[in-house]
């Protein structure tokens, strides 16, 4: 139907017929002659129609937004002083010889060209959403990651292996999507969280090198980054540790940044250990692109008479830090109860800080309504340890360390981005020896902070059951612009060790087995030591196209309520079906399903 695409048309094909196909994506009319800019996936070209022919002339002036046309005609160039260099085909036109009307498009529900369009709306009509040039390339970018993966990752040795998607259902950290089986009454299938444990099986198998690029569904709160079912690259490695996952991969985000969008990450990368990424930003993940710190100062004030301070102080799970603002002296006490709101989301019971006026000054310089519960070495210690000048903010933390570093973690990024402090660019890293477990004082155990999975560091295997709270694992994520874009670890390959790990984690040998018993079993059989990461494909795309959530990078999303606008998902199911189902609804009361959407 065409010759060329819209993209295509250039000043190499003066004078030359050619057919172009598309859509109308403006039309204007200049006193006689019609202009129709043509859209394509390729580019835009502007096609002319005189009145010469009236025919042709007269279906051209029905065109309207999106109509879908066919054109014959011929390129020449366009007259001097209306080129339009953002576009290839800037210099020339198209003069309409023939036109055909292959569709036509009812009025839009909205214009494609309009920013102030609610999502709800881009998303009830994704279909058109797309047709944008800015979606339509980020769908492009997405696609060259995904190249870029499977050559490298072919290249390296990795065969590509699908693994089941009705599956059982496994603890690994969130809730699963659950699939009810006819041919089973009353029990179910889960849609996987990650293949996790179909990986290590392969490397079982002696496949060595495995990757995917794979769906994998989670039923838990959604956000900017996350969605109920998203995209991740899998891959697992037999005979390797820690250095070898993590170089391979290193070798492959350059490689793909380079091949995306052109950008050199650096070589190697830098490196934080978990202790050190939340003492100094209070995250895991951590945003080098913002130059601000967290300080610890609890040594400084667990003696002082204000128990906000020296309780967390003495607590040894505990923290009090500080928050160094450069610039921050000139907030308004408003702006400061708006970030004292904000850090309450994280259970902050408050946010004490100190103005310093004059530093020179000492105590005197400086504006707070805690200074009074000071001591002046507290002070003096604070000003010396965060270097605070005149005209310079203090926050401070001051609660379980859990709390503060959330808190104050998240605070950190909220002012970087507020006062215009982050670095534009990118800033990757990886960080390492998390802990094995994480302690919750509801429930009084401990969980694995990974999965049960991950392999504990070596030099720390004789503290799983004496100190298990200071246990390393061989885990290792990798990081870019605060984003946690992957992560992995070495596996526990030996059946005894796991065991150990399950009891730690108060999973008995009964309900290992019948949740794991298969993994377990192979694991018997002279399972190899193994090593795996799997990186989320979806913020990759997000991070690269500097787009700020991942439902611009995926063709079809689902909303922060895990519905579909455009197919009206999930709904109802026929009660018939149902009963075949062995499965009766029953709804809590006065919930409908406007209340769930």
């Amino acid at each position: 139907m065409r010759t060329h695409t819209c993209g295509q048309v250039d000043q190499a094909l003066l004078d030359q017929e050619i057919e172009l196909v598309g859509w109308v994506n403006r039309r204007r009319d200049h006193g006689g002659v019609i202009f129709v800019d043509l859209r394509d996936r390729d580019g835009l070209v502007q096609v002319v129609f005189d009145p010469d022919d009236p025919e042709m002339f007269a279906v051209a002036e029905t065109l309207r937004n999106e109509f879908v046309i066919q054109v014959r005609g011929r390129v020449r160039n366009r007259p001097e002083g209306t080129e339009n260099p953002n576009i290839r085909s800037g210099q020339i036109e198209v003069l309409g010889l023939s036109l055909t009307v292959l569709n036509r498009a009812e009025p839009l529900p909205f214009q494609l060209d309009d920013e102030r369009v609610s999502e709800d709306v881009r998303l009830r009509y994704r279909y058109l959403d797309l047709r944008r040039p800015e979606m339509l390339e980020r769908l492009r970018l997405r696609h060259r990651v995904t190249s870029a993966m499977r050559r490298f990752l072919d290249d390296a040795g990795f065969i590509d292996v699908e693994t089941p998607v009705l599956t059982k259902a496994t603890p690994e950290g969130a809730r699963d999507y659950l699939v009810p089986s006819r041919t089973h009454p009353g029990e179910f299938f889960a849609l996987p969280q990650s293949p996790q444990l179909f990986k290590q099986l392969l490397m079982v198998s002696g496949l060595e090198r495995y990757y995917q690029i794979v769906k994998c569904f989670r039923d838990e709160d959604l956000r900017a980054d996350r969605q109920p079912e998203f995209t991740q690259l899998d891959l697992e490695m037999s005979f390797a540790d820690e250095a070898t996952v993590m170089g391979l991969i290193e070798n492959m985000m350059r490689h793909l940044f380079i091949e995306a969008v052109e950008v050199a990450l650096p070589d190697p990368l830098p490196r934080l250990t978990w202790h050190e990424a939340m003492r100094r930003f209070g995250s895991d993940k951590p945003d080098l692109r913002i130059p601000l710190e967290l300080v610890d100062v609890a040594d400084l004030v667990k003696d002082v008479d204000f128990k906000v301070f020296s309780g967390p102080a003495n607590d040894p799970r505990g923290r009090v830090a500080a928050l160094h603002v450069p610039g921050g002296g000139k907030m308004p006490r408003s702006q400061i109860d708006d970030y004292t709101k904000y850090v309450s989301i994280f259970g902050a019971k408050g946010l004490a800080y100190i103005k310093v006026n004059d530093a020179a000054a000492g105590r005197e310089g400086l504006q707070s309504p805690i200074l009074k519960f000071l001591t002046d070495e507290a002070v003096a210690g604070i000003m010396e340890r965060t270097n605070a000048a005149d005209g310079d903010l203090i926050f401070f933390g001051a609660d379980k360390a859990k709390i503060v570093n959330e808190a104050l973690g998240a605070l950190r990024v909220r002012l970087g981005h507020d006062l215009d402090m982050v670095e534009h660019g990118y800033q990757a890293l990886w960080v390492v020896d998390f802990p094995m477990f994480e302690y919750d004082e509801k429930d009084g155990r401990h969980y694995a902070l990974h999965h049960p999975f991950t392999a504990p560091h070596p030099d720390d295997v004789d503290q799983l059951e004496s100190d298990p709270e200071n246990v390393r694992s061989r885990a290792y994520d990798f990081v870019l612009n605060g984003y946690e874009l992957g992560g992995g670890s070495v596996r526990i390959h030996d059946p005894a060790l796991q065991q150990r790990v399950f009891t730690q984690l108060g999973i008995d040998e009964n309900e290992a087995n019948d949740k794991f018993g298969f993994l377990l079993d192979a694991l018997k059989y002279g399972a190899p030591p193994m090593a795996g990461v799997a990186f989320g494909l979806d913020r990759i795309a997000m991070l690269m196209s500097g787009a700020t959530s991942i439902r611009d990078v995926i063709a079809f999303p689902k909303t922060q309520s895990a519905a579909c606008l455009l197919t009206d998902a999930p709904g109802e199911i026929d009660p018939a079906a149902l009963r075949e189902l062995s499965i009766r609804v029953r709804l809590p009361p006065k919930e409908s399903k406007e209340d769930k959407g």
